[in-house]
């Protein structure tokens, strides 16, 4: 029995242009079973969605009630780590950009461009005015121009993955940086267990490298048919991909909606 649905958003649940689509809402009120958001974004980015329940965000460093619009639980990087992570990246990443997700929003150094029109980051003259403004440090967002991002990946976490968890949701040359443990699968655990739910009861549906460690934890993964390569090759299921409501489909099919 399923007793909970966790769904990365942006490629999975949503439509291109972060669109919810009518089928899909329509299918996440008529399931029996909880339905958690698990993203990269954070709480901003998913409180107009017209969900309800619990979204698990910034990678899993935050938790945030959708229903009262608030967050419960928070996981910092201390400023310390933020320091030398971004020096140590500095070394091994050529013209490596630095930022940092507050929770309330984005701090950037100049150098950092890996946001479009739609992401509004707010940058300031040096780096070092970053840490100092930065009231807390929920995610580090590290972009190099024209980088290939798995191989960026790669060199990142040889060089600084025994102070932080790194990975990234598909953009260009930009990586997602937590605090260390922190991942969406162990918080998404963490939830499960004081609600009573074991992971064979759970369903998890996503597209990129940050989804892997729920995809890997739940009882039934789905790839979504637009899958990053390596999340195709770690789920025996896929799903239609995102834009024809793949998630929808699937679960219409579990609970014969």
């Amino acid at each position: 029995m399923i007793r909970l649905i966790a769904t990365d958003l942006d490629g999975t649940l949503l439509q291109p242009g972060g669109v919810l689509s009518d089928r899909t809402r329509a299918t996440l009120h008529a399931v029996d079973a909880d339905v958690v958001v698990v993203t990269a974004r954070p709480p901003r980015f998913v409180q107009n969605l017209e969900l309800t329940g619990t979204a698990i965000c910034s990678n899993g460093a935050m938790i945030y009630d959708l229903t009262n619009r608030e967050v419960t639980h928070a996981q910092t990087v201390p400023l310390d780590v933020v320091r030398k992570v971004s020096e140590a990246l500095a070394e091994v990443i050529p013209n490596v950009g630095i930022a940092v997700e507050t929770g309330l929003e984005v701090l950037s150094e100049p150098g950092f461009q890996g946001f479009g029109p739609k992401n509004p980051h707010r940058t300031l003259e040096l780096l070092e005015h970053v840490f100092e403004e930065a009231q807390q440090v929920v995610q580090m967002l590290a972009w190099a121009p024209d980088a290939e991002v798995d191989h960026m990946m790669e060199i990142a976490r040889e060089a600084v993955g025994q102070h932080v968890s790194v990975t990234h949701s598909g953009g260009l040359g930009l990586l997602e940086i937590s605090p260390p443990g922190v991942s969406k699968a162990a918080t998404l655990e963490s939830l499960c267990n004081t609600r009573g739910i074991g992971k064979h009861e759970v369903v998890a549906f996503g597209d990129m490298p940050n989804d892997l460690s729920v995809l890997g934890w739940a009882g039934t993964a789905y790839a979504m048919g637009n899958a990053h390569p390596l999340v195709k090759q770690a789920c025996t299921n896929h799903a239609p991909p995102n834009t024809e409501d793949g998630v929808a489909q699937v679960l219409e099919s579990l609970f014969r909606i």
